[in-house]
């Protein structure tokens, strides 16, 4: 158990005696880092987290957005870092099972996932290989089982998660205003559960993640069963067509102890509930390890005696075991029997508000350290180098990932993975755009400046689809929060997020912090993951074909900002620099923008520039179109650079417009009138991409033999074993 010895006195000073087994169990379990926030929470309220379009209800394990026309959108992130980190098949499947069942929570459809992965060197780690194999093919079996698309995510390789593995995993969900689970309980209503058997996998799993991992416990991981979790999709929403459901909640971290303490604590009820009544997977499990199991494809209902007969009838029709475990009582008492013997009476005020941690902070000695921008050894063959970041593991293309994914199941994708974002089509004749980004190179060297750099990429990606930016989530990864310098990298990733959200008024709607994500090698790097929603309301910027002559038109800004870069890090082993920072005015001016002319309709590709800079995004531009370019580096706005910073520079706000030339005018007199700055950098044609100074071709790319090698490297490396 993971009770620290001043939580134990806490608790006994609360409910003046000695607790149960049972009770110090279902405790440990709830006042674990990964289901209490007990470190973060008290942070955790500067983020802003209302606005026009949120929806809040008491309860509900995902964010909801009203998008119009009485329907709304459902969000949510989860991680599954240790227990994927351990057995990466199952742990990263159990996490795509967790998160829709957040999402299935509120009444919604789950109609999208997306995944955010973190491992080691790929090149040189056959552990990081075996790891991210296994991972990706988790997710693609539970997914594609459930018949719910994975329409996109990022993945990232640094030396940082050696041995190691996050794992993200957000799902969308989408429904009828008035369809929305409005959780309520009253006095005498049966608790009911629903779903898989409780078993001896997972025990302890949320106490497992919160803390170093160090150990490989298998009992700690989940064992996943998607055709169960499609089964209760099914149940759960049938069961809520027929309002049968009074109140509605998945069974995750810390299983029956949290959510029977947080469901009752939430609707400030008691619940009385007998574990001898729980349908379970294996013969003479104790009390304690029902209450801690973590066993999947589990829902915990809420009903009436009325409602219960139907309810019942609707789980045969599905074939999945439903057990009525308890029922409602008056005060707010935890009631736990196993028969008429009682195990546990404790207060769920208690049990699911653990006390608020306030840790100490400080600077990081390793910021002093890092070093300022040098003179780097001068590269003599550019055109290699551009290769070599082509087919570098956080640049080549992921095809390999999502094309295991099936993400066209249900025809709401309208615009598929390897996009800047993918496109869902919704049944108010709106659109919506989703898209997750992190940037921990970035978020090392400064962790205020790159968490915002990582928000304003999301929001990018999602613009250039034309969707206006209406929600955010954050999932927020770090090391062990008892270390200040780690704490304080936490508290400036928070505070940035913070300022950029309440700039733009995105909302935060959900989110997760995972900590103490660590190996006996050291802490990993500061790690925020954030996802944008965004809404279109007449129709998606479908990339049209380029042709011959059309005009290439970059908009923002190129500044000295290598400091994390891929450049720097990849072909120069060089940690250290000016990481680049977002200009709030200057993000927001270039945003609206680059929607304006979407809108007219006016340009055939939007795309931004991010990892790898100007050079890496206008190859990514001509290889997916099969067609070369002759860019003017002389021509791009900002400040007067080398070559190679102007080429790799990974400064923020910044967009790349393709358009045909009879275009051209109006798009620059709507680009003047924004007063943003920008500039006609090039022209498409013939097989070649040439990257010029002045008269002088700086480097000269074949667009069949790169795209070539950007599109396999990847899957090259994966296969090597």
């Amino acid at each position: 158990m993971s009770l620290e010895p001043e939580e134990l006195n806490y608790l006994k000073s609360k409910i003046g005696r000695e607790p149960s087994s049972t009770e110090l169990h279902i405790v440990a379990a709830e006042w674990s880092e990964h289901c209490s926030y007990k470190s973060s929470k008290k942070h955790l309220k500067m983020l802003p987290m209302s606005g026009p379009l949120v929806i809040s209800e008491k309860g509900y394990d995902s964010g909801v957005l009203d998008v119009g026309g009485g329907y709304v959108i459902t969000a949510h992130i989860e991680s599954h870092n240790h227990p994927s980190a351990v057995e990466p098949y199952g742990g990263a499947a159990t996490g795509v099972g967790g998160v829709i069942r957040d999402i299935l929570s509120a009444g919604t459809r789950p109609i999208a996932i997306l995944d955010g992965l973190r491992f080691g060197n790929i090149e040189n780690d056959k552990q990081a290989r075996w790891l991210f194999k296994n991972a990706v093919t988790g997710i693609a079996d539970y997914g594609n089982c459930l018949g719910i698309p994975t329409i996109g995510g990022e993945v990232e390789f640094d030396e940082c998660y050696s041995n190691y593995a996050l794992v993200d995993v957000a799902a969308i969900g989408f429904g009828k205003k008035e369809n929305l689970i409005k959780n309520h309980a009253n006095n005498g209503d049966l608790v009911v559960l629903v779903g898989g058997s409780t078993g001896r996998d997972g025990i302890g799993g949320s106490q497992f993640a919160s803390d170093s991992l160090e150990t490989e416990d298998r009992s700690a991981v989940q064992i996943p069963d998607p055709f169960i979790e499609k089964l209760i999709i099914e149940a759960i929403l049938e069961a809520r067509k027929h309002n049968l459901i009074n109140a509605l909640k998945d069974l995750g971290g810390g299983g029956l102890s949290c959510a029977i303490s947080e469901t009752a604590d939430t609707l400030g009820i008691g619940i009385e509930m007998d574990v001898d009544k729980i349908h379970t997977r294996e013969p003479g499990m104790h009390p304690d390890e029902i209450m801690i199991s973590e066993s999947q494809e589990r829902m915990l209902i809420i009903t009436n005696r009325q409602k219960l007969k139907k309810l019942q009838e609707i789980c045969k029709k599905f074939s999945i075991a439903c057990s009525v475990i308890g029922h409602v009582t008056s005060g707010n008492k935890m009631h736990v029997k196993k028969g008429s013997e009682t195990f546990a009476n404790i207060s769920t005020d208690i049990v699911a508000n653990a006390k608020l941690l306030d840790r100490p902070s400080k600077k990081p000695k390793y910021l002093k350290l890092i070093q300022k921008e040098k003179k780097l050894k001068p590269i003599s063959n550019l055109s290699k180098t551009m290769m070599q970041l082509i087919s570098s593991p956080n640049i080549a293309s992921k095809i390999w990932v999502y094309s295991k994914y099936d993400h066209e199941v249900g025809i709401r994708t309208v615009i598929k993975p390897g996009q800047d974002a993918s496109v869902l089509r919704l049944d108010n004749g709106k659109f919506l755009a989703v898209k997750i980004d992190g940037n921990p190179k970035h978020c090392y060297i400064n962790p205020r400046e790159g968490a915002i750099g990582c928000f304003e990429e999301a929001c990018r990606n999602v613009v250039c689809t034309g969707a206006k930016p209406i929600g955010m989530l954050d999932h927020l990864q770090f090391g062990n929060p008892q270390d200040p310098e780690i704490f304080w990298t936490f508290l400036e990733t928070l505070k940035g997020l913070t300022d950029f959200a309440k700039y733009f008024k995105i909302p935060c709607i959900g989110g997760k912090v995972s900590l103490y994500n660590e190996t006996p090698k050291g802490s990993i790097k500061p790690t925020p993951l954030i996802g944008i929603l965004g809404l279109i309301d007449t129709k998606p910027l479908f990339p049209k074909k380029i042709k011959l002559n059309d005009s290439l038109i970059i908009i923002g800004n190129t500044k000295d900002e290598l400091g994390g870069s891929e450049y720097y890090e990849y072909i120069h082993k060089f940690v250290g620099g000016n990481c680049p920072r977002v200009d709030f005015k200057e993000s927001k001016k270039n945003m609206n923008a680059v929607l304006g002319i979407i809108k007219r309709e006016l340009i055939k590709v939007v795309h931004d520039c991010s990892k790898g800079g100007l050079g890496i995004a206008i190859t990514e531009i001509c290889m997916t179109n099969h067609i070369g370019c002759n860019i003017s580096i002389n021509e791009v706005p900002g400040e007067k650079l080398e070559f190679e910073r102007i080429l790799f520079s990974e400064s923020h706000s910044r967009y790349l417009l393709v358009l045909e030339q009879e275009n051209l005018k109006e798009v620059e007199t709507v680009l003047k009138e924004k007063k943003v700055p920008f500039k006609i950098i090039g022209k498409f044609g013939g097989k070649k991409i040439q990257f010029l100074q002045g008269k002088k071709t700086m480097i000269d790319l074949d667009v069949n033999k790169t795209h070539k090698i950007w599109a396999n490297s990847l899957k090259d490396m994966v296969l090597r074993g």
